[in-house]
């Protein structure tokens, strides 16, 4: 079974950068595709940010975050980040991290077999 740890987070300013990150702690980091979804105040529904595909060659971004947002994964390290850059304020939300063993297709909604524990992102104006 697969635990997926999360790290980061926190307030910033518009403009500024952040890097969140999430551990696995299960047997099957390296066969698992990741990825990161965000669920803003207000809304019920999670959306797709971007993800990464098991082996790490292949990524999908959000338009919203595309240009903006890096994924990557440190196999040694099990370990999947974010790093976030030019934020906004749009980008206020609770991040998620997911692992899933199929990489899936837009728009994503039925990705993630496990969840981490969310995470605040907070951009001040």
């Amino acid at each position: 079974q697969e635990q997926l740890v999360q790290s980061g987070g926190g307030l910033v300013q518009v403009g500024g950068s952040l890097r969140i990150s999430c551990v696995d702690t299960g047997r099957f980091f390296l066969e698992d595709a990741m990825g990161w979804f965000r669920r803003a105040p207000g809304q019920q529904e999670r959306e797709f940010v971007a993800v990464i595909s098991s082996n790490g060659a292949s990524t999908d971004y959000a338009d919203s975050v595309k240009g903006r947002f890096t994924i990557s994964r440190d196999e040694a390290k099990a370990t999947m980040y974010l790093q976030m850059t030019n934020l906004k304020p749009e980008d206020t939300a609770v991040y998620y991290c997911a692992a899933d063993s199929d990489y899936g297709a837009r728009p994503y909604y039925g990705f993630g077999e496990w969840w981490g524990q969310g995470a605040q992102v907070t951009v001040s104006a």
